[in-house]
């Protein structure tokens, strides 16, 4: 039996999972990090909850016999991949990454890079005055401080710790549409987007209202993968990755 821990909460997270548990002779399990009230969960067992960092992390993974780790978190989930690294190498696991690829501007879009929330937040007043931010709930606080601008601040639970001043909550969950995200942006005068580079489909409705509007995109950087651990864009790539795996074992 190859027992699989799949660091979950992404629809790739949620795939896998299902692949997985078709399997014979393959056991998984997904953790969830609890971080969304009402999360989606994937077919098999569900772990919730945080590990306690790397240690708590290794410890439940020789608890529970784990033969293999796939990092199939967010993309921004830096502090989870670094757990992650750290606990499958104590443990002498093999550890994959599964990052879905990033975006890339197309012809007609003004997207303004940037390496962090913050250097968006610097640079905002001198692109536009009312924000559609769609960077989650915890990113608010980044922007507090700009209280001559107005946002249209997304997420899927309510935010935590201080606001804009100026600035409507929006609780949505994606897949979204292109003609949602017009109607949207038009009616609320949106000038500027923000958002992360997180990739996938479920979301990039908003950034074809911005070209066909004409707006300007921040666009937050992803935080560099890990060196030296394999990492695979797709969920066949991971599946034909553990199957290798398995016939090693």
């Amino acid at each position: 039996m190859l027992n699989v821990l799949v660091l979950g909460g992404t629809d790739e997270a949620r795939r896998l999972a299902a692949a997985l548990a078709g399997r014979e002779g393959t056991h998984v399990v997904s953790s969830l990090a609890g971080r969304v009230r009402d999360p989606k969960l994937p077919v098999g067992e569900v772990r919730e909850g945080g590990f306690g960092g790397p240690d708590g992390l290794a410890a439940w993974l020789a608890e529970r016999g784990i033969d293999v780790v796939v990092d199939a978190t967010h993309p921004f989930a830096a502090r989870m991949t670094a757990s992650a690294v750290e606990a499958a190498g104590r443990a002498g696991l093999p550890l994959l990454i599964l990052r879905r690829p990033g975006w890339s501007p197309g012809p007609g879009d003004d997207w303004r890079q940037v390496p962090s929330l913050h250097a968006a937040a610097e640079l905002l007043p001198a692109v536009g005055k009312r924000v559609f931010l769609t960077t989650g709930r915890r990113s608010l606080p980044v922007f507090a401080g700009l209280a001559d601008l107005w946002f249209l601040a997304r997420s899927v639970d309510p935010p935590e710790g201080p606001m804009p001043p100026r600035a409507q909550v929006l609780l949505s969950r994606g897949p979204f549409t292109v003609e949602g995200e017009l109607a949207l942006m038009c009616e609320h005068r949106i000038d500027v987007v923000v958002t992360k580079d997180s990739g996938g489909e479920m979301t990039t409705a908003k950034l074809h209202a911005a070209r066909e509007l004409g707006l300007p995109v921040v666009v937050v950087r992803r935080p560099p993968a890990p060196d030296g651990v394999p990492a695979v864009q797709s969920v066949q790539e991971a599946l034909a990755w553990l199957e290798t795996v398995a016939h090693a074992g």
